[in-house]
């Protein structure tokens, strides 16, 4: 997984509180192969009309926020089933962070396992971004994983983020690597265990 350290980037302002992965990425779209990408179908029947054309009031069909890579959100960001195509959706489109003051657990437990940052401020904090990125369309952001920061013009503002989270971006490590990451430890558990239980056959523990 491709380690994150920080992201500067157009973003654009998204002001629906309970987003649901349905919404992000519609049910008819997962036998879609990964392969193909999930792009397209990002936010579908919400970017398109019923006839497939660009809806041209909403923010990603609107020139400045085309390319963002950064979507700041409302409450609750992608509540709702464990659709792990719709990390994809955003990840093929371009995203690499959400900002929003909440987030359905399972979406931000797999936004990490694809390099995806939730990072989270106060829904006044939300507000405050979005309303600065609708006066100035196009406005970047640079949100810093080191940091915890988020630059917006000449505000800067603080996010908070799952400690274990934040070191798996940092460090780029799927689950593999950080099972692995441990591996001392347990090693030395191992050890210990096989003091008190001498009997017992001992593990072999891989490097």
């Amino acid at each position: 997984m491709e380690k994150f350290t920080r992201v500067t980037g157009p973003a654009c302002p998204l002001d629906r509180a309970n987003l649901n992965t349905d919404q992000l990425l519609p049910a008819r779209f997962l036998k879609r192969p990964r392969a193909a990408g999930f792009a397209k179908v990002l936010l579908h029947d919400l970017r398109f009309d019923a006839g497939g054309a660009e809806r041209p009031d909403f923010p990603l069909n609107r020139p400045a926020w085309r390319d963002a890579t950064i979507i700041v959100g409302a409450r609750n960001f992608a509540c709702g089933s464990s659709r792990e195509a719709a990390v994809y959706a955003l990840c093929d489109y371009g995203i690499r962070c959400v900002v929003a003051p909440s987030f359905g657990d399972i979406f931000s437990g797999n936004a990490v396992q694809n390099g995806l940052l939730t990072a989270i401020v106060t829904e006044e904090e939300a507000a405050e971004i979005m309303a600065a990125l609708a006066h100035a369309p196009g406005l970047a952001l640079t949100v810093d994983l080191e940091q915890q920061t988020i630059l917006c013009g000449n505000r800067s503002y603080r996010f908070t983020i799952d400690a274990v989270r934040r070191k798996r971006l940092l460090e780029g490590w799927d689950d593999i690597a950080l099972t692995a990451s441990y591996r001392n430890e347990i090693a030395a558990f191992k050890a210990r265990d096989q003091a008190r239980r001498p009997w017992a056959a001992p593990v072999a523990v891989s490097n």
